[in-house]
């Protein structure tokens, strides 16, 4: 009788966690979803305000299992916010010592964008179109009666925010069209329409944390397209039922797909991500080493999806 294989050994070095915050793991009181009768509805805990006011949420349990996964793991946000944006949220648990922010623009290390990998990206965005002749053309084929404002964020991408409905239906695929071969990916979010280069991906500056801690595994979850490099190069990834992949029946071989719409969503995936945890120690704090050239990075362009509830204008939505 042949003896059935042996398990796997667990990879050496300590898992990373790296997940996309807005409509993943936070949520704005619009993108919440809660559907449930109210004596059911989960007690929230706030964990952004802007400008005096509360803006993202969510569950008590979902708090208390990031602040344990935190501990275990090498935890690292990955947004498209800008630091500034990012520097509003106060996640449970132990300050993250790495975020990825800008969608990959920034690496923070202690809370600080690390120059070299700055540097790094600049080199790499010079095979794009530049920032500006994006951006104008973007603005030269919106129209009045749906763009309500247009922003560049850090220097690094731009977005519109439009009127959903009154946005014309081939809008975003022409522009899309337009924007690839100068080197660009569009994204449509609920109601921002972003204008992001290629190389410009939280995938490769997850990559560089891995390196400088030397992770064994990654897991990862995301909703949006600009977290769709993130979710392929993982070991494990996770998604909500919600969100720009959903829309578009996004899937990749290693990836979960969770039933669950909203906040509870991102409960399911700090529970999830936490089973799947080796029994491991927590991880190390690591010198950050020197970043090396960036990997080759691939990106894919999805067809936009129905509106998903609109998230607030003060954050990025990402």
């Amino acid at each position: 009788m042949t003896p059935p294989p042996s398990p796997e050994p667990p990879a050496a070095g300590p898992a990373l966690v790296a997940s996309d915050l807005d409509r993943t793991l936070i949520y704005s009181a619009a993108a919440l979803d809660m559907t449930m009768p109210d004596e059911r509805a989960p007690r929230l805990l706030c964990v952004e305000t802007y400008e005096h006011r509360p803006l993202s949420f969510m569950t008590e349990e979902a708090a208390a299992l990031l602040a344990r996964l935190a501990a275990r793991t090498v935890f690292v946000p990955a947004t498209t916010r800008t630091p500034e944006q990012y520097r509003r949220v106060r996640l449970p648990g132990p300050p993250p010592r790495f975020a990825v922010c800008a969608n990959g623009g920034h690496l923070l290390v202690d809370g600080v964008s690390d120059p070299e990998w700055r540097e790094r990206v600049r080199e790499r965005l010079t095979g794009c179109a530049p920032l500006e002749e994006v951006r104008a053309h973007m603005l030269s084929r919106a129209r009045p009666a749906w763009l309500l404002k247009e922003r560049v964020a850090d220097g690094l991408f731009a977005y519109l925010v439009v009127e959903r409905a009154l946005l014309p239906g081939t809008w975003v695929e022409e522009l899309a069209d337009w924007a690839a071969p100068r080197g660009w990916s569009v994204s449509l979010q609920g109601r921002k329409v972003y204008a992001v280069p290629q190389p410009l991906t939280k995938s490769a500056a997850v990559a560089e944390v891995a390196r400088r801690t030397g992770a064994g595994r990654v897991h990862a979850a995301g909703d949006s397209l600009l977290d769709a490099d993130l979710l392929q190069a993982a070991d494990l990834a996770w998604r909500p039922s919600h969100g720009e992949l959903a829309d578009s029946g996004w899937t990749a071989p290693r990836l979960r797909i969770l039933p669950e719409r909203g906040v509870l969503a991102g409960e399911r995936i700090l529970r999830e991500m936490t089973t799947e945890l080796p029994t491991a120690t927590p991880a190390p704090a690591q010198d950050p080493a020197p970043a090396p050239d960036l990997p080759r990075l691939h990106t894919r362009t999805l067809p936009p999806g129905p509106d998903p509830a609109p998230a607030p204008d003060p954050a990025l939505g990402r």
